[in-house]
């Protein structure tokens, strides 16, 4: 009972020590297959326009659902998707990976080596076996693909395997989110710029239509106009409302910045 419990008792424990890497690779694990679970349920529970009792057919999954990796974390979602729609429900190699494909996107948040996954594929083997067999037969149908694009060209089949073959051999777990989404995005343009420029240069040679950016930050009509509508009126009372279109508009507050009634009318909204 404690084992089990250690997977959800604290969140990504020190990872410095082995026993660390594979509660964290077994956390990891555990959210993804927790996810994928309770959205194939939910999918084959919702059987709008079908008269079987639930759903039996995934033709339509990437419609009804989008699976976003965050970063590499929740990068065992795509072979574990592919696990359940091979091994429990039975669809078919191509389609199942079709179907995976389209369903997933990854959103990149560091260009930094060093913060993107890489899991020893011994570990992967002894916790994860069926998993680690679908990520070695992905990698061999993905590595035909740039043979054929490439012929030859044995330092790019090195640059975009999903193992990495110096020393232990590990899985590249941002290679296989490229591979294993229909999307990838950086989080602002220059991030985004790089992104294709040097970490995934030569997947984005591969699929250009595949490579987005998607800016962080807030609508402020989402987050500030409709959400706190007492603050947004005691900002209009003092400086319009064009701010509401003009976010620069805002900077007009600093005039009242250190006005004892306007921080008096700002503590009262909070």
């Amino acid at each position: 009972r404690n084992i089990a419990e250690n997977i959800s008792r604290v969140l990504y424990p020190n990872d410095n020590f082995f026993e660390g890497k594979e509660l964290r690779l077994r956390q990891e694990y555990f959210m993804c297959a927790a996810t994928l679970q309770d959205i194939i349920r939910r999918y084959k529970a919702s059987k709008f326009g079908c008269r079987d009792a639930v759903r039996t057919t995934f033709e339509s999954l990437p419609d009804k659902v989008a699976i976003q990796l965050n970063d590499t974390h929740p990068a065992l979602a795509i072979p574990e998707l592919l696990r359940i729609l091979l091994d429990v429900e039975k669809v078919p190699y191509e389609e199942a990976w079709d179907l995976v494909v389209r369903c997933c996107a990854y959103t990149n948040h560091t260009v930094l080596p060093e913060a993107l996954e890489r899991w020893p594929c011994s570990m992967l083997e002894n916790c994860l076996p069926r998993h680690m067999q679908l990520i070695y037969h992905i990698n061999f149908l993905h590595l035909q693909e740039i043979q054929k694009r490439w012929p030859g060209d044995m330092d790019r089949l090195r640059r975009m395997s999903l193992i990495e073959e110096e020393g232990e051999k590990r899985v590249n777990m941002a290679n296989l989110c490229v591979v294993g989404s229909h999307a990838v995005n950086g989080v602002a343009a220059i991030h985004s710029d790089i992104l294709k420029a040097t970490v995934f240069h030569d997947f984005f040679e591969m699929w250009p239509d595949k490579f987005q950016n998607k800016t962080n930050g807030i609508t402020p009509r989402r987050w500030l106009l409709l959400c706190n509508p007492g603050l947004s009126d005691l900002i209009s009372e003092k400086i319009g409302d064009d701010w509401t279109v003009h976010l620069d508009k805002l900077q007009g507050l600093k005039r009242w910045a250190k006005d004892p009634a306007f921080q008096r009318a700002v503590m009262k909204v909070k």
